[in-house]
């Protein structure tokens, strides 16, 4: 039995601990509380890229060798709305002088190539990584303006401002048809394995179910781990299953945006929840493997639990929710220090880049995989 995977019988092996009872009752997050004390202690710093007339989105910081942080973030034009990240993003960088600063625009690095390419109609997802040196900006692209065709693409530079070597192909194909992964590939997260491997994680979701079930929020996002021997690839899924699935979890429970870090041989995960405990807190996860994850614990709480910003209009359905959020670690690689994230509002009232200080990281007193071991 997989950690990752959790049934009714995997819960109700807990209740010795009082949850399942509850849970089944209500809610998780009513059962089991940890919103007093989320893994992440926050010191909100506020919306640091505001662009007139553009909507942003998925901010991926780094370091760069001239002391500065760059920031590889999407964006789109204000008259799209806010689906216009699906037919017509672009990815750009910003820099500014510290994570405490504002940020600039600086460049158009990817945009959408038009009919005949796999990336015609947006580009989004940016995820920047450094590896020896080389620069490694994955991200997702489509060819029709529709998830079926989001694809994993990577690009790749010897420096942040320079030029940019275009994929010719994406980088990770869904599955077959009837496959739990048969309708796109997206959200990339990547790190180096303890096994000497590449390993790239990607979300995505059955077909079927995405047109066929009813609701706000139609199939389940689960997600899914290829590797390679070299962070260009080419990559092999290790599984024909997902290595996250909450489908078994009431509520059509399911997660999204995962950003992924080593920290002391350990592998954690930040994501934004989308049913474990509700739509608008982020969750984190670790494992050893990339396979077996822990039971998701609440990493952030909901935006308004920092900042108080005035209502903002009502074409902002998801004010108040931190997305997308990326982790800048310090300078040595050691520790998280900084979390990004994309939310809506700000003064042209689209959607910004916000960061927040990491202060402190709290410990997770118990652990599911160890729980639901029979």
């Amino acid at each position: 039995m997989s950690p990752a995977k959790y049934s009714r019988r995997d819960f109700l092996q807990t209740s010795a601990l009082g949850i399942a009872a509850v849970f089944f009752a209500s809610s998780f997050t009513r059962a089991f509380d940890f919103s007093d004390k989320p893994y992440f202690k926050l010191k909100p710093i506020g919306r640091s890229l505001e662009l007139d007339g553009y909507y942003i989105w998925c901010s991926s910081p780094i370091w760069g060798e001239d002391g500065k942080v760059h920031l590889f973030y999407s964006r789109w034009k204000k008259e799209k709305g806010m689906g216009g990240w699906l037919s017509g993003s672009e990815i750009c960088r910003a820099e500014a002088n510290s994570p405490f600063d504002k940020f600039e625009h600086k460049q158009v690095i990817l945009s959408p190539r038009g009919e005949g390419f796999w990336d015609a109609t947006t580009c989004h997802n940016p995820l920047i990584k450094k590896v020896d040196d080389q620069y490694y900006l994955f991200f997702m692209g489509n060819s029709n303006g529709k998830t079926n065709t989001k694809r994993i693409g990577l690009a790749t530079s010897k420096s942040l401002d320079g030029e940019w070597a275009r994929p010719d192909q994406p980088l990770l194909l869904p599955g077959e048809e009837g496959a739990w992964d048969d309708h796109c590939t997206t959200n990339p997260a990547f790190e180096k394995g303890n096994d000497g491997k590449y390993w790239l994680f990607y979300k995505s979701w059955n077909t079927k179910e995405y047109e066929t079930q009813k609701g706000t929020v139609r199939g389940n996002r689960k997600y899914g781990l290829a590797k390679a021997l070299k962070p260009e690839g080419p990559y092999m899924k290790v599984s024909e299953n997902p290595v996250i699935d909450f489908s078994s979890l009431p509520n059509n429970a399911q997660l999204e945006d995962a950003f992924i870090w080593k920290q002391n041989g350990k592998f954690h995960m930040v994501a934004r929840d989308m049913g474990f405990y509700n739509h608008e807190y982020g969750l984190h996860l670790t494992t050893k493997d990339g396979i077996k994850w822990t039971q998701p614990e609440v990493a952030y709480l909901d935006l308004k639990q920092y900042v108080t910003e005035p209502e903002p209009p009502k074409h902002l359905k998801r004010f108040g929710r931190l997305e997308r959020p990326m982790i800048l670690m310090s300078k040595d690689g050691k520790r998280p220090q900084f979390l990004f994230g994309a939310t809506q509002g700000g003064k042209f009232e689209t959607s910004t880049t916000f960061v927040f200080e990491i202060l402190k990281r709290y410990v997770s007193g118990w652990n599911f995989s160890e729980l639901c071991q029979s």
